[in-house]
């Protein structure tokens, strides 16, 4: 009995322990650099060529507000190859605490120059080059989708911040380390400036109407980030909005409306529109959507929903 009690134990301690261990790179990811056509700066990547005979997919995976292209190792690089597809991991500029980065020109310039590279050196389906990112890489997401100069088929972006300016009153009010990052990568110097903060925030970007006619956008926020994570669902629901706006969209009905937004802004809760519809097995709980634009909110924290992620951005 204690033999079964001990094996069981075991059993239980390594698969906590299995849960519990850090994401690792995946060994199949080849190292390679490019140098900025707009400083010379030296940009490092990770990628990973499709084996396929023919051109295949893109997968352009941004880092995260914290991270480096040396330093993240959650990635979609494992669901990219499993396709069959091309990836790309550029660093641009690495973490956010300095001017340079931020969605800054040098950073648009970087992921722009990244694609470039990719184009030139794989095999890859033009008509499918497709942008993903969580957290700081959805902020970026959803900046490339502003103002790539590439013809990207899809987005995906994961629990992403549209609004440097609204985030920095909301990190302060949390006490944690973005607040001092944002004033630095802003430009700021020493105090926060809100109208450098919103110009770096794509919220307050001009919508390129033409040049996303064919592009679709996928926006998804977990219902509890904000509370569990760093960045409240209002970023994506007022990036959504926004763009509709833009889009010179009439039926009102497709909006997100501001009693559906603080519905779900302070219970973190909402009556499912449609209970059997799922994202990974997570319910789906709010989702509304105009012309190739998508918002999903799910029951789920800050995170992205790997899987989802790239069987969703090629689906449409």
């Amino acid at each position: 009995m204690k033999e079964k009690l001990l094996l069981i134990i075991t059993v239980l301690a390594l698969a906590v322990s299995g849960r519990c261990q850090a994401p690792q790179r995946p060994d199949f990811l080849q190292k390679d650099s490019i140098r900025s056509s707009l400083d010379g700066n030296v940009q490092v990547f990770y990628y990973d060529k499709s084996t396929e005979s023919s051109p295949q997919p893109l997968v352009v995976e941004l880092h995260s507000w914290s991270n480096t292209a040396d330093s993240q190792k959650d990635m979609v690089a494992v669901q990219a190859r499993t396709k069959g597809w091309n990836y790309i991991f550029p660093n641009f500029r690495g973490v956010n605490n300095h001017p340079k980065a931020c969605c800054s020109e040098f950073v648009m310039a970087d992921i722009d120059e990244a694609i470039d590279w990719a184009l030139k050196n794989m095999k890859v389906d033009k008509k499918k080059i497709y942008v993903v990112g969580n957290s700081g890489g959805g902020f970026a997401t959803l900046a490339m989708y502003m103002k790539s100069r590439h013809a990207i088929a899809s987005f995906s972006a994961w629990s992403s911040i549209s609004d440097l300016s609204a985030w920095y009153g909301e990190s302060v009010e949390r006490k944690n380390r973005y607040g001092p990052e944002i004033i630095k990568c802003t430009g700021a110097g020493e105090v926060f400036d809100a109208q450098k903060a919103k110009e770096r925030s794509p919220l307050y970007w001009k919508t390129s109407l033409k040049k996303r006619k064919k592009s679709i956008l996928q926006i998804y926020a977990g219902i509890h980030d904000g509370y569990t994570g760093s960045v409240p669902i209002s970023h994506s629901i007022n990036f959504y909005n926004k763009l509709l706006t833009d889009a010179g969209e009439k039926d009102k009905s497709l909006y997100v409306s501001e009693t559906d937004a603080a519905t779900m802004l302070k219970t973190q809760t909402f009556s499912a529109q449609n209970p059997s519809k799922t994202l990974d097995n997570r319910a789906i709980l709010y989702q509304k959507s105009s012309r190739k634009i998508t918002l999903t909110i799910f029951e789920g924290t800050h995170e992205m929903l790997k899987n989802a992620a790239l069987e969703r951005i090629a689906a449409d």
